[in-house]
């Protein structure tokens, strides 16, 4: 994707909040906008950055994580097509420094504007506000559930409800190491392990190098709902 040949198309496509919006609209968003690629693995903030900048995915996947003090990373949310930041919009409109640490899981495409630009056009436009105040509300509710799960759901159960929403409607295996999910699910590598050797040998799920396969989904949701 060249910056210079996104077509409306192709913009509404990966960005639909802007569906509805005035032509002339999207045509600024367009002038605005700095197109990028973001390298697999590159840290894009870390925690007390500045936000000079507000992104939205075009393609790819950015993970937003939290580093503990004991060292145990703790996945707060990830943003993929079509997703921005909660913690930046957050941070552009109380000017504050971001909190977290971001980073691309895939090679990503991202449009960027000025934080400047973002608080002009919140100011300016009811759907610049309704989009911006709708994101905050949005991710608030994923980060609250994430807090949640964290705190009160058993890690066993944090883990089975993580690999079934995680397997694909069309297949049973998930692409993940077991250092991924302890991150995604707020515990350690080795209780992971633990737990995933605990369902292989109950024959509800196999695990390979970095992937694992569910064999019965529904056993596993009878125990979830213990």
């Amino acid at each position: 994707m060249n910056r210079q040949k996104i077509s409306q198309a192709e913009l509404l496509n990966a960005l639909p909040f802007l569906e509805g919006y005035s032509k002339a609209g999207t045509e600024e968003f367009l002038s605005q906008s700095v197109y990028s690629r973001i390298p697999r693995g590159k840290i894009i903030s870390t925690e007390g950055d500045s936000c000079s900048s507000f992104s939205f995915v075009m393609n790819g996947s950015i993970k937003v994580y939290k580093i503990a003090d004991n060292g145990r990373e703790i996945t707060l949310y990830y943003l993929n097509k079509g997703d921005s930041c909660i913690l930046t919009a957050s941070c552009i409109l109380s000017k504050k420094k971001f909190p977290a640490i971001s980073q691309a899981e895939v090679d990503t495409e991202v449009l960027t504007i000025p934080a400047e630009i973002l608080l002009e056009w919140v100011d300016k436009y009811e759907h610049w506000r309704s989009y911006v105040f709708g994101l905050l509300s949005n991710r608030l509710a994923d980060i609250i559930t994430i807090v949640e799960e964290i705190i009160f759901r058993n890690v066993d159960k944090r883990l089975i409800k993580y690999l079934l929403i995680n397997a694909k409607p069309d297949q049973s295996e998930i692409l993940k190491t077991h250092y991924a999910i302890a991150s995604d699910i707020g515990t350690s590598r080795e209780v992971v392990s633990r737990l995933l050797k605990e369902l292989e040998e109950s024959n509800l799920i196999s695990l390979s190098r970095g992937s694992i396969t569910i064999l019965d989904s529904k056993a596993l949701e009878e125990k979830l709902k213990k």
